[in-house]
């Protein structure tokens, strides 16, 4: 007991954190991290989608990277579907595996 009231220990050995305050400090940190979606110039977005239109059309395996606040994904498949209404395609690698990706999420396509 002697050390804890030498110094400030009583109050230093005793420290909490509300889950509030946790959660807060944890938001902040992320918003910290978290960047901005880069801007594509208009030959960048023709290539991206000629290439998801070949690989659709002739069944290219591609390389895709898809934009994320934390870290890039990066998927690799076959395009079997473009809709073009939902502006977003169905990227395939495997027998029943498959992902839905946003065209407009979509940073660069390598064949």
């Amino acid at each position: 007991m002697a050390k804890k009231s030498i110094d400030n220990g009583l109050f230093e050995s005793s420290r909490l954190i509300l889950k509030e305050h946790k959660v807060a400090w944890l938001t902040q940190q992320e918003q910290i991290l978290e960047k901005k979606i880069p801007v594509l110039d208009g030959r960048e977005l023709e290539q991206i989608h000629r290439t998801l239109i070949d690989s659709y059309n002739r069944r290219l395996r591609i390389r895709i990277t898809v934009f994320d606040p934390i870290e890039d994904k990066v998927y690799e498949g076959i395009v079997s579907t473009i809709n073009t209404y939902l502006r977003e395609i169905k990227l395939v690698w495997g027998k029943g595996d498959y992902k839905f990706i946003d065209i407009e999420k979509i940073i660069s396509v390598r064949i």
